[in-house]
């Protein structure tokens, strides 16, 4: 089986609002069969969740982390719809990790995919067409895909496996949908800047 790509994700998501990494398992899971990805989405509850994620989310908290030695900051602004929910052990605790997180990842720059700067993707792809001039022309775009995916997983947030060995190596994103689903809200990792000495 071929390797989903972010277009057919794009499609599924555009399609069903859930979220980008229910998309690439439904995918995987169907082979690529979108009709069968809709199927898998609707009985795994992403679809319900995905409808929450147009409630605006405006309540919510910004924690932040130091590390040891002062070197490196981060401040995370972490959202939700009331403040009921901002305020609860679990909502904070995700929060304050998430944030230890971040410290831990210098090559972080965006939150989502969205946020990506076009030129950064731009540069990631010819980078990556020069580094594969090797390869066949026919497998070529597909490998230039797949180098570009390899480092948008180094740079996007909800992409990444949580560093925190307590999370058994789950994605920040699958960490977000889970307190999404667990509180009932939409939660939504709003914004992040991250601090480092002479950085």
């Amino acid at each position: 089986m071929s390797a989903v790509s972010a277009k057919e994700v794009k499609v599924l998501r555009d399609r069903t609002g859930a979220g980008i990494l229910d998309c690439r398992k439904a995918l995987d899971e169907s082979g690529g069969d979108v009709e069968r990805a809709v199927e898998i989405l609707r009985s795994s509850g992403a679809i319900k969740a995905a409808k929450r994620a147009g409630v605006e989310a405006t309540e919510g908290v910004v924690q932040s982390y130091i590390h040891a030695g002062n070197k490196v900051g981060v401040l995370v602004e972490v959202d939700c719809e009331t403040d009921f929910v901002a305020r609860t052990d679990g909502f904070v605790g995700f929060a304050r990790d998430l944030a230890l997180h971040i410290a831990a990842q210098p090559t972080l720059i965006a939150v989502t995919d969205d946020e990506v700067p076009e030129e950064d993707l731009a540069r990631e792809r010819r980078i990556a067409e020069e580094q594969l001039s090797d390869v066949p022309e026919q497998a070529r775009p597909k490998a230039v895909e797949g180098k570009v995916e390899k480092w948008l997983d180094e740079v996007v947030l909800l992409r990444q496996v949580h560093v925190n060995p307590k999370y058994d190596g789950r994605k920040i994103e699958e960490l977000r949908a889970s307190l999404a689903s667990e509180t009932g809200e939409n939660v939504v990792i709003r914004r992040f800047a991250r601090f480092q000495v002479g950085g």
